[in-house]
């Protein structure tokens, strides 16, 4: 269920002034997105419900303060993306260690299942380092600019380029074995084609 901007506005007053009602309404229309951004930002599916959780919290907080100069789902995405960000810069404080991800835990026989394939991106998503999973979900993903992921991190534009440059390489050996899989298909198909 999407709310329409119109009932979007009403029902947002109508949170502000403390309706039960609507608060679940506004969190089931955007909660999907919302979480799903938490979740490619954080990594791991535990944390992040805890940070989605945090996320909310914040939204409903912040809700008095919402103008309706953007859309809310704008408004309560960018609240979501500098929650998780913070979220992440105080787990990384907590635990300066970097888990060691094993390269050959990832394994995908290719059956043409996209989910399977989607599965098996955010997998490998996963594995990257927090600072170039955060680079790549907000610029592949979400779509920002370096300079806007350089003012949300705290790091210059350049950074932002070289940590993406690394996100991309990494997906490409994690994913290549997937490349590889497609390969000996294609040549059968061309071969196939070549004969008619």
């Amino acid at each position: 269920m999407t709310i329409s901007p119109p009932a979007d506005q009403i029902t947002i007053r109508r949170a502000i002034n403390g309706d039960e009602s609507a608060l679940r309404a506004i969190w089931k229309a955007h909660a999907p997105r919302v979480d799903a951004l938490v979740l490619r930002l954080v990594g791991d599916a535990d944390q992040a419900a805890d940070v989605a959780q945090e996320v909310w919290i914040q939204i409903f907080r912040a809700l008095p303060t919402y103008r309706g100069d953007s859309q809310f789902s704008t408004w309560a995405h960018r609240i979501a993306v500098n929650r998780t960000l913070n979220a992440l810069r105080s787990l990384r404080r907590t635990s300066k260690a970097e888990v060691e991800i094993e390269e050959d835990t990832l394994s995908v026989e290719h059956d043409g299942d996209r989910l399977l394939l989607a599965q098996t991106i955010d997998e490998a998503v996963q594995k990257l380092s927090p600072g170039a999973r955060c680079v790549f979900v907000l610029h592949d993903v979400e779509g920002y600019t370096h300079e806007e992921i350089a003012t949300q991190l705290g790091i210059t534009s350049g950074g932002s380029k070289s940590q993406l440059f690394k996100a991309r390489a990494r997906l490409r050996r994690l994913l290549a074995h997937l490349a590889d899989a497609t390969s000996p298909a294609k040549e059968n198909e061309d071969d196939v084609a070549s004969q008619l």
